[in-house]
Protein backbone atom coordinates (compact mmCIF):
# COMPACT_ATOMS: atom_id res chain seq x y z
CA UNK A 1 0.00 0.00 0.00
CA UNK A 2 1.56 3.28 -1.09
CA UNK A 3 1.44 6.23 1.26
CA UNK A 4 -0.04 9.48 0.06
CA UNK A 5 2.46 12.23 -0.82
CA UNK A 6 1.15 14.45 1.98
CA UNK A 7 1.25 11.74 4.64
CA UNK A 8 2.59 13.10 7.93
CA UNK A 9 4.70 11.09 10.35
CA UNK A 10 2.82 9.54 13.21
CA UNK A 11 2.84 11.37 16.50
CA UNK A 12 5.38 8.95 17.98
CA UNK A 13 7.78 9.13 15.05
CA UNK A 14 7.49 12.94 14.93
CA UNK A 15 8.27 13.36 18.62
CA UNK A 16 11.21 10.93 18.33
CA UNK A 17 12.54 12.81 15.30
CA UNK A 18 12.33 16.13 17.15
CA UNK A 19 14.10 14.70 20.22
CA UNK A 20 16.87 13.25 18.03
CA UNK A 21 17.33 16.51 16.11
CA UNK A 22 17.52 18.63 19.27
CA UNK A 23 20.03 16.26 20.92
CA UNK A 24 22.15 16.23 17.74
CA UNK A 25 22.21 20.03 17.48
CA UNK A 26 23.08 20.48 21.16
CA UNK A 27 25.87 17.93 20.78
CA UNK A 28 27.25 19.76 17.73
CA UNK A 29 27.39 23.04 19.65
CA UNK A 30 28.53 21.84 23.09
CA UNK A 31 30.48 18.66 22.35
CA UNK A 32 27.98 16.50 24.25
CA UNK A 33 24.24 16.10 24.03
CA UNK A 34 21.81 15.05 26.73
CA UNK A 35 21.51 11.31 27.33
CA UNK A 36 17.72 11.46 27.76
CA UNK A 37 15.24 13.50 25.76
CA UNK A 38 11.48 13.32 25.44
CA UNK A 39 9.32 15.49 23.23
CA UNK A 40 5.64 16.16 23.71
CA UNK A 41 3.34 18.10 21.44
CA UNK A 42 0.10 19.65 22.61
CA UNK A 43 -1.82 21.85 20.18
CA UNK A 44 0.67 24.57 19.18
CA UNK A 45 3.33 23.79 21.80
CA UNK A 46 6.34 21.51 21.38
CA UNK A 47 8.23 20.74 24.60
CA UNK A 48 11.55 18.92 24.63
CA UNK A 49 12.50 17.82 28.16
CA UNK A 50 16.10 16.64 28.56
CA UNK A 51 18.15 15.07 31.33
CA UNK A 52 21.86 14.56 31.88
CA UNK A 53 22.73 17.61 29.78
CA UNK A 54 25.91 18.96 31.37
CA UNK A 55 29.39 18.45 29.97
CA UNK A 56 32.27 17.17 32.09
CA UNK A 57 33.68 20.71 32.22
CA UNK A 58 30.34 22.12 33.40
CA UNK A 59 30.13 19.47 36.12
CA UNK A 60 33.64 20.44 37.28
CA UNK A 61 32.58 24.10 37.45
CA UNK A 62 29.49 23.13 39.47
CA UNK A 63 31.65 21.20 41.93
CA UNK A 64 33.70 24.39 42.34
CA UNK A 65 30.57 26.40 43.18
CA UNK A 66 30.16 28.05 39.77
CA UNK A 67 26.47 27.24 39.08
CA UNK A 68 25.70 30.80 37.98
CA UNK A 69 28.52 30.72 35.44
CA UNK A 70 27.34 27.34 34.08
CA UNK A 71 23.78 28.63 33.68
CA UNK A 72 24.98 31.83 31.97
CA UNK A 73 27.15 29.80 29.60
CA UNK A 74 24.25 27.46 28.80
CA UNK A 75 22.08 30.48 28.05
CA UNK A 76 24.73 31.78 25.63
CA UNK A 77 24.88 28.40 23.88
CA UNK A 78 21.09 28.33 23.55
CA UNK A 79 21.07 31.83 22.09
CA UNK A 80 23.77 30.80 19.63
CA UNK A 81 22.02 27.60 18.52
CA UNK A 82 18.43 28.90 18.60
CA UNK A 83 18.24 29.37 14.82
CA UNK A 84 19.31 25.76 14.23
CA UNK A 85 16.87 24.44 16.87
CA UNK A 86 13.96 26.45 15.44
CA UNK A 87 14.82 25.39 11.87
CA UNK A 88 14.80 21.72 12.87
CA UNK A 89 11.39 21.97 14.57
CA UNK A 90 9.93 23.93 11.65
CA UNK A 91 11.22 21.38 9.14
CA UNK A 92 9.93 18.39 11.09
CA UNK A 93 6.53 19.83 12.05
CA UNK A 94 6.06 21.69 8.75
CA UNK A 95 4.89 24.67 10.82
CA UNK A 96 6.39 28.07 11.66
CA UNK A 97 7.83 28.55 15.16
CA UNK A 98 6.65 31.93 16.50
CA UNK A 99 8.39 31.73 19.89
CA UNK A 100 11.28 29.78 21.37
CA UNK A 101 12.14 29.57 25.07
CA UNK A 102 14.86 27.61 26.80
CA UNK A 103 15.71 26.83 30.41
CA UNK A 104 18.30 24.85 32.36
CA UNK A 105 18.46 23.47 35.87
CA UNK A 106 21.68 22.13 37.37
CA UNK A 107 20.52 20.02 40.32
CA UNK A 108 18.96 17.86 39.09
CA UNK A 109 20.58 18.19 35.67
CA UNK A 110 17.63 19.01 33.38
CA UNK A 111 16.81 21.32 30.50
CA UNK A 112 13.74 22.24 28.48
CA UNK A 113 13.32 23.68 25.03
CA UNK A 114 9.86 25.10 24.32
CA UNK A 115 8.65 25.96 20.83
CA UNK A 116 5.34 27.72 20.18
CA UNK A 117 4.01 27.03 16.70
CA UNK A 118 1.93 29.40 14.63
CA UNK A 119 -1.72 28.37 15.01
CA UNK A 120 -3.27 26.60 12.06
CA UNK A 121 -5.94 28.78 10.40
CA UNK A 122 -8.55 26.01 10.41
CA UNK A 123 -8.02 25.29 14.12
CA UNK A 124 -8.37 28.96 15.10
CA UNK A 125 -11.70 29.20 13.29
CA UNK A 126 -13.06 26.23 15.22
CA UNK A 127 -11.85 27.62 18.53
CA UNK A 128 -13.53 30.97 17.92
CA UNK A 129 -16.78 29.53 16.56
CA UNK A 130 -17.65 26.29 18.34
CA UNK A 131 -20.10 24.05 16.59
CA UNK A 132 -23.70 25.01 17.28
CA UNK A 133 -25.56 22.57 19.46
CA UNK A 134 -29.23 21.73 19.07
CA UNK A 135 -31.50 24.04 21.08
Amino acid sequence: MASSPDARPTSGSLTAAISNAIVRIISEYTGRGPTKARTSIHDDVVLVHMQDTLTKAERSLLAAGQADFVLKTRHLFQTTMSDALVAAVEMLTERKVIAFMSANHVDPDMAAELFVLEPRPDVGAHAQHPANSAH
